[in-house]
Protein backbone atom coordinates (compact mmCIF):
# COMPACT_ATOMS: atom_id res chain seq x y z
CA UNK A 1 0.00 0.00 0.00
CA UNK A 2 1.28 3.46 -0.96
CA UNK A 3 0.00 6.54 0.85
CA UNK A 4 -0.84 9.53 -1.36
CA UNK A 5 -2.20 12.99 -0.61
CA UNK A 6 -4.98 12.28 -3.14
CA UNK A 7 -5.75 8.80 -1.76
CA UNK A 8 -8.54 7.53 0.47
CA UNK A 9 -8.80 6.61 4.14
CA UNK A 10 -11.67 4.24 3.28
CA UNK A 11 -11.03 1.71 0.53
CA UNK A 12 -13.51 -0.51 -1.29
CA UNK A 13 -13.65 -4.17 -0.22
CA UNK A 14 -11.63 -6.28 0.12
CA UNK A 15 -9.02 -3.63 0.98
CA UNK A 16 -8.71 -1.85 4.34
CA UNK A 17 -6.58 1.26 4.77
CA UNK A 18 -4.37 1.46 7.86
CA UNK A 19 -5.58 3.92 10.51
CA UNK A 20 -5.00 7.57 9.57
CA UNK A 21 -3.50 6.64 6.19
CA UNK A 22 -4.73 7.92 2.82
CA UNK A 23 -3.97 5.05 0.46
CA UNK A 24 -3.77 5.98 -3.20
CA UNK A 25 -2.08 2.94 -4.72
CA UNK A 26 -1.73 -0.77 -4.05
CA UNK A 27 1.19 -2.29 -5.92
CA UNK A 28 1.88 -5.89 -6.82
CA UNK A 29 5.66 -5.90 -6.98
CA UNK A 30 6.79 -7.48 -10.28
CA UNK A 31 8.18 -11.00 -9.72
CA UNK A 32 11.76 -11.64 -10.86
CA UNK A 33 10.44 -13.84 -13.66
CA UNK A 34 8.31 -10.99 -15.08
CA UNK A 35 10.05 -7.71 -14.21
CA UNK A 36 8.66 -5.70 -17.13
CA UNK A 37 5.02 -5.39 -15.99
CA UNK A 38 3.64 -3.62 -12.91
CA UNK A 39 0.01 -3.98 -11.80
CA UNK A 40 -1.66 -1.57 -9.37
CA UNK A 41 -4.99 -0.58 -7.91
CA UNK A 42 -5.60 3.19 -7.66
CA UNK A 43 -8.15 4.98 -5.46
CA UNK A 44 -8.62 8.75 -5.80
CA UNK A 45 -10.35 11.35 -3.64
CA UNK A 46 -8.62 14.36 -5.25
CA UNK A 47 -7.12 15.21 -8.61
CA UNK A 48 -3.72 13.76 -9.39
CA UNK A 49 -1.04 16.00 -10.86
CA UNK A 50 -0.97 16.84 -14.56
CA UNK A 51 1.92 14.67 -15.70
CA UNK A 52 3.60 12.81 -18.52
CA UNK A 53 5.95 9.82 -18.88
CA UNK A 54 8.81 9.29 -21.34
CA UNK A 55 9.09 6.43 -23.80
CA UNK A 56 12.06 4.10 -23.84
CA UNK A 57 13.35 6.23 -26.73
CA UNK A 58 12.98 9.61 -24.98
CA UNK A 59 14.10 8.50 -21.49
CA UNK A 60 17.52 9.67 -20.36
CA UNK A 61 20.04 7.57 -18.43
CA UNK A 62 18.58 6.82 -15.01
CA UNK A 63 15.00 7.12 -16.34
CA UNK A 64 12.74 4.42 -17.77
CA UNK A 65 9.95 4.55 -20.32
CA UNK A 66 6.37 4.10 -19.19
CA UNK A 67 3.26 3.19 -21.13
CA UNK A 68 0.15 2.34 -19.13
CA UNK A 69 -3.54 1.61 -19.23
CA UNK A 70 -6.42 2.19 -16.83
CA UNK A 71 -9.45 -0.02 -16.35
CA UNK A 72 -12.22 1.74 -14.43
CA UNK A 73 -13.68 -0.47 -11.69
CA UNK A 74 -15.88 2.19 -10.09
CA UNK A 75 -16.59 5.84 -10.79
CA UNK A 76 -18.56 8.40 -8.83
CA UNK A 77 -21.00 10.54 -10.88
CA UNK A 78 -19.05 13.12 -12.88
CA UNK A 79 -15.67 11.37 -12.50
CA UNK A 80 -13.25 12.23 -15.30
CA UNK A 81 -9.78 11.77 -16.75
CA UNK A 82 -7.78 14.46 -18.53
CA UNK A 83 -5.99 12.80 -21.46
CA UNK A 84 -4.36 14.72 -24.29
CA UNK A 85 -5.37 18.18 -25.46
CA UNK A 86 -8.54 19.62 -26.93
CA UNK A 87 -6.52 20.84 -29.91
CA UNK A 88 -2.94 20.65 -31.09
CA UNK A 89 -0.73 22.83 -28.88
CA UNK A 90 2.91 23.82 -28.89
CA UNK A 91 5.52 23.34 -26.19
CA UNK A 92 5.27 27.08 -25.54
CA UNK A 93 1.50 26.76 -25.05
CA UNK A 94 1.97 23.91 -22.58
CA UNK A 95 4.73 25.72 -20.68
CA UNK A 96 2.73 28.93 -20.33
CA UNK A 97 -0.40 27.09 -19.17
CA UNK A 98 1.57 24.98 -16.69
CA UNK A 99 3.12 28.11 -15.19
CA UNK A 100 -0.09 30.14 -14.89
CA UNK A 101 -2.32 27.23 -13.80
CA UNK A 102 -4.58 27.14 -16.86
CA UNK A 103 -3.31 23.84 -18.25
CA UNK A 104 -6.52 22.07 -17.21
CA UNK A 105 -8.35 24.28 -19.70
CA UNK A 106 -6.16 23.02 -22.55
CA UNK A 107 -6.64 19.36 -21.66
CA UNK A 108 -9.45 17.16 -22.99
CA UNK A 109 -11.59 15.75 -20.18
CA UNK A 110 -13.16 12.31 -20.66
CA UNK A 111 -16.08 10.98 -18.62
CA UNK A 112 -15.23 7.75 -16.78
CA UNK A 113 -17.61 4.84 -16.23
CA UNK A 114 -17.10 1.33 -14.84
CA UNK A 115 -15.67 -0.90 -17.54
CA UNK A 116 -13.94 1.89 -19.48
CA UNK A 117 -10.40 1.11 -20.64
CA UNK A 118 -7.92 3.88 -21.53
CA UNK A 119 -4.53 3.05 -23.06
CA UNK A 120 -1.92 5.80 -22.72
CA UNK A 121 1.14 5.74 -24.98
CA UNK A 122 4.23 7.35 -23.49
CA UNK A 123 4.20 11.12 -24.02
CA UNK A 124 0.46 11.47 -23.37
CA UNK A 125 -0.19 14.36 -20.97
CA UNK A 126 -2.80 13.26 -18.45
CA UNK A 127 -4.40 13.64 -15.03
CA UNK A 128 -6.70 11.33 -13.08
CA UNK A 129 -9.68 12.98 -11.39
CA UNK A 130 -11.28 12.21 -8.01
CA UNK A 131 -13.88 9.55 -7.30
CA UNK A 132 -12.25 6.69 -9.20
CA UNK A 133 -11.18 3.12 -8.47
CA UNK A 134 -8.89 1.72 -11.16
CA UNK A 135 -6.68 -1.15 -12.15
CA UNK A 136 -3.51 0.17 -13.79
CA UNK A 137 -1.25 -2.06 -15.88
CA UNK A 138 2.01 -0.47 -16.99
CA UNK A 139 5.62 -0.85 -17.87
CA UNK A 140 7.45 -1.34 -14.57
CA UNK A 141 8.66 2.26 -14.34
CA UNK A 142 7.91 5.16 -12.03
CA UNK A 143 9.48 7.89 -14.16
CA UNK A 144 6.94 10.71 -13.91
CA UNK A 145 7.32 14.35 -14.93
CA UNK A 146 4.84 16.71 -13.26
CA UNK A 147 3.65 19.76 -15.18
CA UNK A 148 1.14 21.06 -12.63
CA UNK A 149 0.13 19.99 -9.11
CA UNK A 150 -2.56 22.42 -7.90
CA UNK A 151 -0.16 24.21 -5.57
CA UNK A 152 0.88 21.11 -3.64
CA UNK A 153 4.44 21.30 -2.28
CA UNK A 154 5.87 18.67 -4.62
CA UNK A 155 8.58 19.00 -7.22
CA UNK A 156 7.63 19.87 -10.80
CA UNK A 157 9.68 18.77 -13.81
CA UNK A 158 8.70 21.25 -16.50
CA UNK A 159 11.78 21.00 -18.72
CA UNK A 160 11.74 17.20 -18.94
CA UNK A 161 7.95 17.11 -19.29
CA UNK A 162 8.03 19.51 -22.22
CA UNK A 163 10.79 17.48 -23.87
CA UNK A 164 8.67 14.30 -23.98
CA UNK A 165 5.07 15.63 -24.12
CA UNK A 166 2.83 15.02 -27.14
CA UNK A 167 0.87 18.21 -27.80
CA UNK A 168 -1.93 16.51 -29.73
CA UNK A 169 -5.42 15.21 -28.90
CA UNK A 170 -5.92 11.72 -27.48
CA UNK A 171 -6.48 9.14 -30.22
CA UNK A 172 -10.00 7.67 -30.07
CA UNK A 173 -8.77 4.13 -30.79
CA UNK A 174 -6.95 4.05 -27.44
CA UNK A 175 -10.25 4.17 -25.54
CA UNK A 176 -12.15 0.90 -25.24
CA UNK A 177 -14.51 -1.01 -22.94
CA UNK A 178 -13.98 -4.20 -20.99
CA UNK A 179 -16.92 -5.53 -23.03
CA UNK A 180 -14.74 -5.24 -26.16
CA UNK A 181 -12.50 -8.06 -24.88
CA UNK A 182 -10.99 -10.49 -24.63
CA UNK A 183 -7.97 -8.51 -25.92
CA UNK A 184 -7.98 -5.15 -24.13
CA UNK A 185 -4.41 -4.03 -24.88
CA UNK A 186 -1.90 -5.52 -27.31
CA UNK A 187 0.82 -2.90 -27.19
CA UNK A 188 4.56 -2.75 -27.73
CA UNK A 189 5.36 -3.38 -24.04
CA UNK A 190 2.54 -5.42 -22.52
CA UNK A 191 -0.65 -7.27 -23.31
CA UNK A 192 -3.86 -7.29 -21.25
CA UNK A 193 -6.81 -9.66 -21.71
CA UNK A 194 -10.16 -10.16 -19.98
CA UNK A 195 -11.42 -13.72 -19.59
CA UNK A 196 -14.73 -14.87 -18.12
CA UNK A 197 -14.36 -18.33 -16.65
CA UNK A 198 -11.77 -20.53 -18.32
CA UNK A 199 -9.58 -19.08 -21.11
CA UNK A 200 -10.23 -20.33 -24.64
CA UNK A 201 -7.67 -21.84 -27.02
CA UNK A 202 -6.81 -18.46 -28.58
CA UNK A 203 -6.01 -16.96 -25.17
CA UNK A 204 -3.86 -19.97 -24.27
CA UNK A 205 -1.94 -19.50 -27.50
CA UNK A 206 -1.38 -15.81 -26.68
CA UNK A 207 0.00 -16.62 -23.21
CA UNK A 208 2.69 -19.28 -23.68
CA UNK A 209 4.97 -17.91 -20.95
CA UNK A 210 5.07 -15.89 -17.75
CA UNK A 211 1.94 -13.94 -16.83
CA UNK A 212 0.00 -12.26 -14.05
CA UNK A 213 -3.62 -13.18 -13.26
CA UNK A 214 -5.74 -10.55 -11.50
CA UNK A 215 -9.19 -11.87 -10.51
CA UNK A 216 -11.94 -9.26 -10.48
CA UNK A 217 -14.49 -11.92 -9.53
CA UNK A 218 -14.08 -15.48 -8.31
CA UNK A 219 -10.75 -17.19 -7.75
CA UNK A 220 -7.79 -18.44 -9.77
CA UNK A 221 -5.44 -21.10 -8.39
CA UNK A 222 -2.29 -22.92 -9.42
CA UNK A 223 -3.01 -26.42 -10.72
CA UNK A 224 -0.81 -27.94 -8.02
CA UNK A 225 -2.82 -26.16 -5.32
CA UNK A 226 0.19 -24.27 -3.94
CA UNK A 227 -1.22 -20.77 -4.54
CA UNK A 228 -4.52 -19.05 -5.19
CA UNK A 229 -5.80 -15.51 -5.65
CA UNK A 230 -9.19 -13.86 -5.34
CA UNK A 231 -10.49 -10.35 -5.88
CA UNK A 232 -7.91 -7.81 -4.74
CA UNK A 233 -4.99 -10.20 -5.26
CA UNK A 234 -2.61 -10.99 -8.12
CA UNK A 235 -1.08 -14.36 -9.00
CA UNK A 236 2.10 -15.02 -10.98
CA UNK A 237 2.29 -18.15 -13.14
CA UNK A 238 5.02 -19.41 -15.49
CA UNK A 239 2.34 -20.28 -18.05
CA UNK A 240 -1.42 -20.15 -18.49
CA UNK A 241 -1.60 -23.95 -18.54
CA UNK A 242 -0.37 -23.91 -14.93
CA UNK A 243 -3.55 -22.18 -13.68
CA UNK A 244 -6.92 -23.62 -12.62
CA UNK A 245 -9.94 -21.47 -13.52
CA UNK A 246 -12.60 -23.81 -12.06
CA UNK A 247 -13.80 -21.14 -9.61
CA UNK A 248 -12.98 -18.14 -11.78
CA UNK A 249 -15.32 -15.32 -12.66
CA UNK A 250 -13.79 -12.39 -14.54
CA UNK A 251 -9.99 -12.35 -14.59
CA UNK A 252 -7.45 -9.99 -16.12
CA UNK A 253 -4.36 -11.56 -17.66
CA UNK A 254 -1.20 -9.52 -18.26
CA UNK A 255 2.17 -10.34 -19.79
CA UNK A 256 5.13 -8.56 -21.31
CA UNK A 257 4.99 -8.04 -25.08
Amino acid sequence: MVAKVWGRDRLPAPFVAPPEERIGEIWFEPPPELPQVLVKYLFTSEKLSVQVHPSDATALPGEAGKEECWLVLDAEPGAQFAIGFERAVTQADIAAAARDGTIEELLAWHAAHPGDLFYLPAGTVHAIGPGLSLVEVQQASETTFRLYDYGRPRELHLDRALAVADGGPYAAQHRRSIADGPVLVDGPHFRLDRVAGAPDAATHAAYPGALLALPLEGEVASRDGSARAGAGECLYAPGLDRLDFTRAGVTLLARAA
